[in-house]
C-alpha cells in the first residue's frame, strides 16, 4: 500500500501526487490519499511574510478536503484533491473563493462542503492527519509525505512530473532508499522551475 499524505495548496505534493498516479497506472499499487497540512506544521513557526501568508490562505482548501473525507470518505477525497490540484496548480488559480466551490462541483459533492474552508470545526482531524504524518516521520517533515509498504519518508520533492520508465525508476529508487532503515536524507538544491504538465 502507498499512502500520499498532501496539502492540496503545496505544489511539490501535487507533482508528487501526479508522479504516484502515473506509477499506479504502469503498476499496480494500493495508492490511497491522506490529508496533512503545512499551516498546522508552520503555525509556530517564524516565517518569511510571503511564506506566512501562503500558510494562512492554505487552511481552507485543506480543511474540505478533511471534511469531503470524514463526511463522503476516501473515494470523496480522491475525486476532491485533483479537481482542487489541477485548478490551484495547473491553471495557476488561486482565488480559492472560486475554485474551491468549482472543484466540489466536479468532484460531484455537495456545495455546502465549501463553508468549512473559513470554520475550524475540522482543525481536530486536520491535525490529526499532520499528526500521523509527524509519527511516522518524525519532527524533519512537509509536503509530501510519502508511507511506501509501511515505511514513511518526507518527499520526494520533484519538481516535474516523471513519465513511464521514469516514474517506476524513481518509485523503486526511493522504496529502495526508504527500506535501508539506516538512510536518513539525500537533498540536493532546485535548480529547475516547477513544471505541472
Amino acid at each position: 500500500m502507498v499512502t500520499a499524505y498532501v496539502d492540496p495548496s503545496c505544489p511539490f505534493a501535487w507533482i508528487t501526487s501526479r508522479w504516484l498516479l502515473e506509477v499506479a497506472r504502469l503498476r499496480p499499487i494500493d495508492l490511497r490519499f491522506d490529508v496533512m497540512s503545512l499551516a498546522v506544521l508552520n503555525e509556530h513557526r517564524e516565517l518569511e511574510p510571503w511564506y506566512r501568508a501562503f500558510n494562512d490562505r492554505a487552511w481552507g482548501p485543506a480543511r474540505v478536503c478533511v471534511a469531503a473525507r470524514e463526511r463522503h470518505g476516501g473515494e470523496a477525497l480522491a475525486r476532491l484533491y485533483p479537481a482542487l490540484g489541477h485548478r490551484i496548480h495547473d491553471q495557476g488559480d488561486k482565488d480559492f473563493a472560486t475554485v474551491v466551490p468549482a472543484a466540489l462541483a466536479e468532484a460531484g459533492l455537495p456545495a455546502d462542503l465549501a463553508d468549512v474552508a473559513h470554520r475550524s470545526d475540522v482543525d481536530a482531524q486536520l491535525r490529526a492527519g499532520t499528526d500521523r504524518a509527524r509519527h511516522l516521520v518524525g519532527e524533519d517533515l512537509g509536503t509530501p509525505t510519502v508511507v511506501v509498504d509501511d515505511v514513511a519518508f518526507f518527499g520526494p520533492v520533484l519538481t516535474s512530473i516523471p513519465r513511464g520508465e521514469e516514474a517506476l525508476r524513481v518509485f523503486e529508487g526511493a522504496r529502495l532508499l526508504a527500506g535501508c532503515r539506516a538512510f536518513a536524507e539525500l537533498k540536493r538544491a532546485r535548480s529547475a522551475d516547477l513544471s505541472f504538465g
